[in-house]
């Protein structure tokens, strides 16, 4: 874990399945607010995000070399390599397999980047 983030990590965070095949982790305090958000919605909308998030939730600390060791079903899930990326993601952090991550960041164009940044008031 890159130690800029191992700072905004804290010592203790969540990792879990993440959107677009990568892992995702977040804080202490990010996980449980995402945890009472999902938990807030009616069922019916919320059942699907409890599985998917909350099903295969590890309870993370770093090593003292600042590595996590991650479980086998999130390794396979993110497809994971020898060769990781780990990005900082506005509130989370997410772990990818470097060329999964290479041909996702190659997949954004800037029309892309465009539409979204509109949609923002840009």
């Amino acid at each position: 874990m890159p130690a800029k983030l191992r700072d905004e990590l804290g010592e203790r965070f969540t990792v879990t399945k993440g959107l677009d095949g990568c892992l995702a982790v977040y804080p202490e305090k990010e996980w449980e607010g995402l945890e009472e958000r999902i938990r807030s919605l009616p069922m019916s909308k919320s059942r699907d995000l409890q599985r998917f998030f909350f099903s295969a939730a590890f309870d993370a600390e770093l090593d003292a070399q600042g590595r996590i060791l991650l479980p086998a079903n999130l390794r396979a899930y993110a497809g994971l390599s020898k060769e990781t990326v780990v990005i900082g993601a506005s509130n989370h952090a997410e772990i990818w397999d470097a060329v999964k991550w290479a041909a996702y960041n190659d997949s954004i164009t800037d029309d892309r980047i465009m539409e979204a940044m509109e949609d923002l008031g840009f």
